[in-house]
């Protein structure tokens, strides 16, 4: 199913939700716990629509799998935002390894609280993935931000939960599993428990996310090429009605066309090192794989003057797309991920 037609359908089953949704994030800090800013609304609130929608008296898996479906979709709906890679570049960005500790700080970066990637042609775990959405959750009890990819599969919906923190994406889908273990216990259901075990915990789930958290990063990037003209995507600004602020959803998705430069200068330095016209200038044209690097971060000197040695020095994680090296073109200079301070 597309995307629209994801949130039409849901819609139709939780019609108050939305005006409830603004009501909410009116009360955000006053009558309400605040939040951050980058998240639109925690999925306690949406829970609480849930809960009174289907007149439950506590927590079920079913509202819990509800609850993650609204939260994503009721995000998006403000934006509506679908970020179509150029076929280059996104081929690129999923052969990009994440390894080590996930750069979660640079999540925090998305354009708009919520967006849906596509993405033709990939797979996840076995079921044909036509797209995800993704936003951030902040936990109201504990505070845990979290990443929430919403799997849009030719089979339906499979949320997918990413725990944030100085930890490897393997850890986080650990962290993930055991939460969720003892969610599914603590409210009487060992079984469903055991069942969120079986499909978060394999290293198959992981291999599967790895090219999905590429695409997230390469959108929060500073430099990511995404719309022309001037027009990029952006959080809407509330307006004042006569019955409080409102945030007015668009009346239909808006598809962001994502590192059409880069693509092009990609192929054109595939190109250059197929044929190999290099100069005896330099090296032969080539590609340099996408990659993390380390560079090395704050001052380098103390006040008195004295060099502060580089293992004293913080390293931040900056992601580096393909570089096409020796090859005459200034669309082809690397785009530069930046480490929230």
């Amino acid at each position: 199913m597309y995307p629209k037609q994801h949130l039409s359908a849901i819609a139709k089953r939780y019609p108050s939700a939305w005006r409830t949704a603004d009501q909410m994030r009116a009360e955000r800090g006053r009558c309400l716990p605040d939040w951050p800013t980058w998240c639109y609304l925690p999925l306690s609130g949406w829970f609480a629509i849930i809960t009174d929608a289907m007149r439950l008296s506590g927590p079920t898996i079913e509202a819990a799998r509800e609850c993650a479906c609204l939260g994503a979709l009721g995000t998006w709906r403000v934006t509506q935002g679908i970020y179509r890679y150029d076929p280059t570049l996104f081929a690129a960005l999923i052969e990009t390894p994440v390894d080590g500790d996930l750069p979660h700080d640079l999540l925090y970066h998305l354009p708009e609280w919520c967006v849906y990637v596509e993405t033709p042609g990939m797979a996840w775990c076995g079921h044909e993935l036509q797209g995800f959405f993704a936003h951030l959750e902040s936990d109201a009890n504990s505070g845990r931000p979290e990443l929430r990819l919403m799997l849009n599969t030719a089979t339906g919906l499979f949320a997918l939960p990413l725990h944030l923190g100085p930890w490897s994406l393997a850890q986080s889908l650990a962290l993930v599993a055991d939460e969720a273990s003892r969610q599914a216990s603590l409210h009487g259901n060992p079984s469903a428990a055991a069942e969120i075990d079986s499909t978060t915990a394999p290293a198959a789930v992981r291999t599967a996310t790895e090219p999905l958290l590429s695409l997230l990063l390469y959108l929060c990037s500073q430099a990511a090429e995404i719309g022309a003209d001037g027009h990029h995507p952006a959080n809407p600004v509330p307006k004042r009605t006569k019955q409080g602020w409102r945030l007015f959803a668009p009346d239909h998705p808006t598809t962001w066309d994502v590192g059409t430069r880069i693509g092009a200068a990609l192929r054109r330095g595939y190109h250059a090192a197929e044929i190999g016209d290099g100069t005896h200038a330099g090296p032969r044209p080539h590609i340099r794989r996408a990659h993390w690097h380390g560079f090395r971060t704050g001052p380098q000197k103390r006040e008195d003057g004295t060099l502060i040695a580089a293992v004293d020095r913080p390293i931040a994680l900056r992601w580096l797309p393909p570089i096409p090296v020796n090859v005459d073109d200034a669309d082809a200079l690397p785009v530069v991920v930046r480490p929230v301070r």
